[in-house]
């Protein structure tokens, strides 16, 4: 029970990464708030030992606020929530590029902001970002607003990893490649050829197939355990082999 004692905090955890994240956190002995704006995907919680299930729209800053402010200090925050957006840059639009800031980037920023206080007062805690092998790390094709908005959570992770260093507050991001997920389902049937589209998005992982939700959580684990306390500041890639 590596989480034992410790309170966890997770954004968009009704499916995909966010809810095998909850899952495994609460499986290591964390009280987990497992939070997503879409309350019939929380029913998903009901009878799991250590989950609390809570809505909450990380787009309304306010509500983050007012949640943080019910809440005990965090150990464990891990931002998860996030939107990809197709295209190149002269297919993006001001409205595509606005949201992607405001749900990728700009809900990290107020989330941490709103949790950091009591984090600091406690002198313990550890900041969890989702980003993406898509960004600074890798440009991938068709993918012009997400990689500019997960090349900005790197650099808004490093910058409160440098910042709090010293105070017992770490920061570190992870950086999967194509997870098999509800919203990667979505944008492949929003295609006109949703099988063609699923080829491509596995051809491009040099494993030949693409990661499962659960095979991103033990990283999550590991950055919110004591077993990372000497990590921060880190983009960790979880990506199948896309960078190689």
């Amino acid at each position: 029970m590596r989480l034992k004692g410790k309170t966890a905090l997770v954004t968009a955890a009704g499916q995909g990464i966010g809810h095998a994240s909850a899952l495994a956190l609460a499986a290591e002995g964390a009280q987990v708030w497992a939070t997503d704006i879409n309350p019939k995907l929380l029913d998903a919680y009901d009878g799991v030992p250590g989950v609390r299930a809570v809505t909450l729209d990380v787009l309304d800053k306010a509500a983050v606020g007012r949640l943080m402010a019910t809440l005990p200090a965090l150990d464990v925050l891990f931002n998860c929530a996030g939107f990809v957006h197709g295209g190149t840059v002269l297919q993006a639009t001001d409205e595509e590029l606005d949201f992607a800031f405001n749900l990728n980037v700009r809900a990290q920023f107020w989330t941490i902001q709103a949790a950091l206080p009591k984090m600091l007062e406690a002198g313990r805690g550890s900041i969890i970002n989702m980003a993406s092998v898509c960004g600074s790390i890798k440009g991938l094709p068709s993918r012009f607003v997400y990689g500019t908005t997960k090349a900005a959570v790197i650099g808004l992770t490093k910058s409160v990893a440098a910042d709090y260093v010293g105070s017992g507050i770490r920061c570190n991001a992870i950086c999967p490649g194509t997870v098999d997920t509800p919203s990667l389902h979505d944008r492949i049937n929003a295609n006109a050829d949703p099988e063609a589209a699923r080829k491509a998005f596995i051809a491009r992982q040099p494993m030949g197939r693409l990661a499962q939700a659960h095979e991103i959580a033990p990283l999550v684990v590991f950055l919110a355990s004591d077993e990372s306390v000497f990590v921060t500041g880190q983009a960790y890639a979880a990506d199948g082999g896309i960078t190689i």
